[in-house]
This record gives structure tokens, C-alpha cells and sequence, in this order.
């Protein structure tokens, strides 16, 4: 896949990933229940964050709603920032790049629908799923070609440890690994 040189220079920069959940790492759908909420995440997605931190990247979750889903979900991918229950996402990205020693040039937000705008109007590099809202698909840095919850997170993820060179070394790790077993 073909970027601009500006793109590129984004995407060279990023060290921390941050996430909004609904709609973005799920496909939007809330189910309510006597027992609580719970959510449908997408396995590719949650590969690619795997593979995001195995690479040394930060990464983290900032969502308007609360719920245990998504500190399970947190928890089984290994991420350690989560944020619920955000109304700033904005002052959240900002404590934790102060807190990181990081430059919000080098945060990539993704996320889908008008709460996710003022982030993207920081970060370094932004994106949004193929069936955000217009308003934040005109303000993307990319747009990805697959739907929130369906594969977008994984897809920008690849993108951006494929052009930060770390791509070829974690797929070369999991073969070695994978001959490994097989002997």
C-alpha cells in the first residue's frame, strides 16, 4: 500500500496507540443484561495489539462508557492503560504522555464517532474504522478499509509496525517459535 511522504513521517513517530472502544475495537453493539454489559471483540484486532506491545509500543484504551468487558479485554491483551467512564479524552492523552515522557506527535488515536474529534485535532496520526461517522472520517489522517470491531485496529496496527520496520521481525519470531514446537 502507497502512502504520502507526510503520512509516512506520522507513522514513523508513533509510539503509543490509544483506542476508543465501541464502534471502533467492537462493532458498536451494546448488550444489556441483568448480569451487565458485554461486547463482541474482534480476535485480529486483539492479535494486533498483542503484537503492538510485543514491538514496544504503548497502548491504550480511552472509553466514554464503563465496563468489565472491557478491563477483561484489557487485561487478556496485556493492556495496562485503561481509561473509562472519559469525558476529556484530550486530558487523559495529554497525563499520559506527560507521564510517558512522550509528545502527543507521537500518539495515534482511532476512534469513530464525534467524541473522538478533539482527539484527533492533537494526536500525531489518526484513523477512523470504514463506517465512522462522516464528520470524523473528514477529519482522519486514514480512513481503513475495514469496519470498528471487524479488523480497522489490526489493520492500521499492521500498517504502522510494517512502516516502522518491526513487522518483519515479529512474523520472523513467530516462525521460529512455531518451528520450535514442531521438532
Amino acid at each position: 500500500m502507497q502512502f504520502e511522504t507526510n503520512l509516512l513521517d506520522r507513522i514513523a513517530r508513533i509510539r503509543l496507540l490509544a483506542f476508543d472502544i465501541d464502534g471502533t475495537l467492537t462493532d458498536g453493539g451494546i448488550f444489556l443484561s441483568a448480569d451487565g454489559e458485554t461486547k463482541r471483540f474482534d480476535v485480529h484486532d486483539g492479535a494486533g495489539i498483542a503484537l503492538a506491545i510485543k514491538a514496544g509500543l504503548r497502548v491504550a484504551f480511552i472509553t466514554g462508557r464503563a465496563s468489565d468487558a472491557v478491563s477483561r479485554r484489557a487485561a487478556e491483551l496485556g493492556v495496562t492503560e485503561v481509561h473509562q467512564g472519559v469525558k476529556n479524552k484530550i486530558a487523559v492523552l495529554s497525563e499520559i504522555v506527560a507521564r510517558e515522557g512522550l509528545s502527543l506527535d507521537e500518539v495515534f488515536y482511532m476512534g469513530d464517532d464525534l467524541p473522538d474529534l478533539p482527539a484527533f485535532s492533537v494526536v500525531g496520526l489518526s484513523a477512523a474504522p470504514a463506517n465512522a461517522t462522516t464528520e470524523i472520517k473528514r477529519h482522519a489522517h486514514y480512513i481503513a478499509r475495514e469496519k470498528g470491531g471487524y479488523g480497522a485496529a489490526r489493520e492500521v496496527i499492521e500498517i504502522i509496525l510494517r512502516n516502522q520496520g518491526r513487522w518483519d521481525g515479529l512474523v520472523a519470531e513467530m516462525m521460529k517459535q512455531a518451528e520450535g514446537l514442531a521438532q
